[in-house]
């Protein structure tokens, strides 16, 4: 049963999954959630990993023995923020840190 190896494993709203599985084509493929996705879907174990595989790509029917057939893998995260003005600080700081010794110009994600 799944649910019991799998669902011990990761904790809603704590771990963060990635899952690797074979395709019904044979291919391998890959799909990751942060931790607070599923909890902030308000997912279960399985509707998670069942999520994932569709985010991957997977498209066949999802049964208990093709779920005993996938890699999880569990991670921690940490969500951070800061203001652009705090980034653009941490940015210059770092920037003559690394002894480069000019300014930095102004972000321009056109460039």
């Amino acid at each position: 049963d799944c649910t019991n190896k799998t669902t011990n494993f990761f904790q809603v709203g704590v771990h963060g999954i990635r899952i690797e599985f074979i395709n019904e084509k044979g291919s391998k493929r890959t799909a990751t959630y942060l931790p607070e996705v599923a909890k902030e879907q308000g997912w279960d174990h399985i509707q998670t990993i069942d999520s994932l595989l569709r985010k991957g790509g997977y498209k066949a029917p999802i049964t208990n023995e093709f779920r005993k057939t996938i890699k999880l893998t569990r991670y921690r995260s940490e969500k951070m923020t800061l203001s652009y003005a705090e980034y653009l600080a941490h940015r210059q700081h770092h920037h003559f840190q690394n002894g480069i010794g000019h300014p930095l110009p102004p972000y321009n994600h056109y460039s």
